[in-house]
């Protein structure tokens, strides 16, 4: 059975080569949150577009285990994705209030994922959170 972060990376990236323990060995990436491309997997994290302690903070912290496991690990929903280990660092736990992707051509598709994850769980969107992807919205149609 292969780990999420596996099957993340052979989602997102090209020419995606695992070994016989489905561990990631080469491929290519582009991180949509800075444009960086990268040939080595170890340069990547699996990002939680919703982090998990924000979800908790938002509603997650009164679902029962098997649901948390489902938002942690959901390869429907838009929220795991992957990036470059040094964006998805300064992110942190901060939601859009707080943190943008530094590329700007993909705040609205980043903006989306947000909203639909948060919109399928049933979590909380704080007054800042709402202005700042109103704002990232607004870049839909540029």
């Amino acid at each position: 059975m292969q780990i999420t972060r596996e099957v993340v990376l052979a989602r997102d990236g090209r020419d995606v080569v695992q070994n016989e323990k489905c561990q990631t060995v080469d491929g290519t990436w582009m991180s949509p949150y800075d444009g960086k491309a990268f040939t080595n997997s170890k340069d990547l994290d699996v990002d939680h577009v919703v982090p998990l302690a924000n979800a908790w903070r938002s509603g997650a912290d009164l679902w029962d285990t098997s649901t948390r496991k489902a938002l942690a690990n959901d390869l429907v929903e838009p929220q795991l994705v992957s990036v470059s280990a040094a964006s998805n660092r300064s992110k942190g736990d901060k939601g859009p209030g707080l943190w943008k992707p530094p590329l700007r051509s993909y705040w609205c598709t980043y903006s989306r994922a947000w909203i639909e994850v948060k919109s399928h769980y049933q979590l909380n969107i704080t007054a800042p959170e709402k202005q700042a992807l109103s704002d990232m919205l607004d870049t839909c149609d540029q």
